[in-house]
């Protein structure tokens, strides 16, 4: 077999591969064998049919069809293989020649991974949010701790704003009672939001028994999107009463004796927590920052299959558990559709961008990842998947996905060590040591690489398996 590569661009070749005929004899035997399995001819066992025999009856050119089809995989990748080409997706090929017992030409045009050259990171700089805990954010995460500390108690009075009121719900559209459109003893806590448009104006003033019938867009079930008239009945109307904000409510609502001792554990938390999103901040900016310095060549097939797979995610898995078409979605956005095509391929762009970067780092550096670490991941997208770990590992092991989590780790690696190097300063001018964080910059790395790769790096790491 003899090949040879043709560069088309920065991100697609050309190969040209020439087969000896006799380089056929292992998919020619095999496509007689096959053939002799599936037909019958009078006066032959079934199996032991000759080959001129199928030739005559079948046609040499269905035989050489079959062998062809079998054999072109492997001289492809042995083509492939022989150039050292870092192939992205699925080739075009083209028959260019074949001749029985002669030869076999075929080109095969396919998509690489561009040659990029990761330039000195050392000089990045970027800023954060400063960590800065008022009085008044530590009395409001106490607020909410008290908040869910509350009782309730009946009252004989109209609903207030406030209250929490435990009504019966009845829709209707165009006159008819939907199927999922009843539901009795709910409980609702007026101006939470956490139901229909209008509802809050509906129950306010009304007393246990009363009723009110208002106009409302459905958010989910089996008339989502449609404007249907809700009746509204209140059967209890209950105040909410919070404990005092004392040493009591302290030892109730933790392990601390005083409300001084429980402020200032809020006060830590807050201040952990805004570390945590201070170092996320970071590597997001220092990726972008990254993105900036590399000249990165995008596929345009692999970009338009990457756009293709997030409006087809969007529109047929997250709005639709939504009970939301794109439509509608758009409108509520407030986006045209050309706009949203045009953020959307912007996005696929970075993503795919993002991954052939950290992947050269990651071959720069020399970053490996061990058994722990590829533990850890699981576990946390296991926990994000809402599946069990056991459950998770079990479904990458099956779908063949390990190498798609070790990427993502040595890809969070490989951030990491940008953001080392960088300096990162927060927004009084303060240099921001982020080795506090050193046991969750890996993690972060992951999650800002993903957040920018999402479905990307999933299409780039399976067409290359």
């Amino acid at each position: 077999m003899k090949s040879a590569v043709e560069t088309l661009n920065p991100t697609r070749v050309r190969l040209t591969v020439e087969v000896p005929f006799e380089e056929l004899k292992d998919s020619l035997d095999a496509a007689y064998k096959k053939i002799n399995q599936q037909v019958t001819v009078k006066g032959f066992r079934k199996g032991k049919i000759p080959a001129r025999v199928i030739d005559q009856r079948f046609g040499r050119g269905a035989v050489l069809e079959e062998a062809v089809n079998d054999a072109l995989p492997k001289f492809y990748t042995e083509a492939v293989n022989e150039a050292e080409l870092n192939v992205l997706g699925q080739p075009d090929v083209d028959i260019t020649e074949l001749k029985d017992n002669e030869t076999l030409n075929f080109t095969a045009e396919v998509d690489i991974r561009p040659a990029i050259e990761i330039p000195d990171y050392s000089g990045i700089e970027v800023e954060v949010d400063a960590v800065e805990i008022a009085d008044e954010d530590v009395d409001k995460a106490v607020e909410e701790l008290r908040e869910r500390f509350a009782s309730t108690a009946p009252v004989e009075r109209a609903a207030e704003e406030g209250d929490v009121v435990t009504i019966d719900l009845e829709a209707k559209v165009d006159g008819e009672v939907l199927e999922d459109g009843v539901a009795s003893g709910v409980s609702y806590t007026i101006g939470s939001g956490e139901l229909l448009e209008g509802i809050d104006d509906a129950v306010k003033g009304l007393e246990a028994g009363g009723e009110a019938t208002f106009t409302s867009e459905l958010k989910g079930g089996s008339a989502a999107g449609k404007e249907s008239e809700v009746t509204v009945k209140v059967t209890q109307v209950a105040k909410r009463e919070l404990p005092e904000l004392d040493d009591d409510f302290a030892q109730l609502a933790s392990e601390f004796d005083t409300l001084d001792e429980l402020k200032g554990d809020s006060r830590k938390r807050l201040e952990s927590a805004r570390q945590f999103d201070q170092a996320t901040q970071a590597q997001e900016r220092v990726l972008e920052k990254l993105l900036e310095l590399v000249e990165v060549p995008v596929p345009e097939k692999l970009l338009e299959d990457e756009v293709r797979t997030r409006k087809h995610n969007l529109e047929h898995h997250q709005l639709g558990q939504m009970g939301l078409d794109l439509a509608k979605y758009l409108e509520i956005q407030g986006k045209t559709e050309e706009e949203f095509d045009a953020e959307t391929r912007e996005q696929a762009v970075k993503g795919i961008k993002t991954q052939f970067v950290l992947d050269e780092l990651v071959n720069k550096e020399k970053l490996n990842v061990n058994q722990e670490e590829l533990t850890e991941h699981l576990m946390r997208r296991a926990q994000s998947s809402g599946m069990s770990p056991d459950q998770f590992a079990q479904a990458v092991v099956e779908g063949g996905q390990v190498p798609m989590l070790v990427g993502e780790v040595a890809r969070g690696k490989a951030l990491a060590v940008v953001v080392e190097a960088a300096t990162v300063k927060d927004t009084n001018g303060e240099v921001i040591d982020l080795d506090d964080e050193d046991d969750e910059a890996a993690a972060e790395g992951e999650q800002a690489s993903e957040a920018a790769e999402t479905a990307a790096e999933d299409k780039a790491d399976k067409t290359e398996a």
